[in-house]
């Protein structure tokens, strides 16, 4: 019997990262947006963590399932970090990927300083309110142009050295294994035990 298990997001890519990795497992993965097609939250909290919480939280109290939900966002060192939390909004939150990609580039103008990381912060909420977080993070480079057509968001301008390649040059099953999104992820069924273990 498989359990299900709400993903507190419409992000279509997300989506399929988190069924692909977790397929051997026995979970029945779930978009919020088939159960609650109108699912919103405002992510005004301070840390990755706090907005997946918030997000998982609701998507738990609105379902009566266990629920997942992910922060996640680029930090550039040269930007002091940013835009951190703020990725997704980074430029207004109506600003389609592109342009908050060529506005990030801009800012870089004149520096090789590009080291950055995506960070992913999961929060698992089951509907007793017992509450877990599990962390992935992915160091890279920042390119000096978008490259690949794999991937959402800034993957086509996150350099990968070792492989040459932009995150949003590598097939999906290749980012799957190292992404920040993938380490946070493997670490779910541990977390979906201790979780469940906590409730009963």
């Amino acid at each position: 019997m498989l359990q299900d298990v709400v993903v507190a997001t419409n992000n279509q890519g997300k989506i399929a990262e988190i069924q692909a990795i977790l397929k051997k497992e026995p979970y029945h993965i779930i978009s919020i947006g088939q159960i609650v097609p109108e699912f919103s939250v405002v992510e005004d909290g301070m840390s990755y963590a706090e907005n997946a919480i918030k997000k998982a939280r609701h998507a738990s109290f609105l379902t009566g399932k266990m629920a997942i939900a992910d922060d996640s966002g680029l930090e550039v060192d040269a930007l002091g970090g940013t835009p951190g939390i703020y990725s997704a909004r980074f430029g207004g939150e109506e600003l389609p990927f592109p342009d908050k990609i060529a506005l990030l580039l801009r800012q870089l103008e004149g520096t090789d300083q590009r080291v950055a990381r995506f960070r992913c912060v999961i929060a698992v909420v089951s509907p007793e309110g017992i509450v877990e977080t599990c962390e992935g993070v992915c160091e890279g480079m920042i390119a000096y142009e978008p490259r690949g057509s794999f991937g959402f968001g800034f993957d086509p301008i996150f350099w990968l050295p070792e492989y040459q390649k932009t995150m949003a040059e590598l097939m999906p099953d290749v980012k799957n294994a190292i992404s920040h999104r993938g380490k946070a992820l493997r670490q779910l069924p541990k977390v979906f035990e201790s979780v469940s273990a906590a409730a009963n």
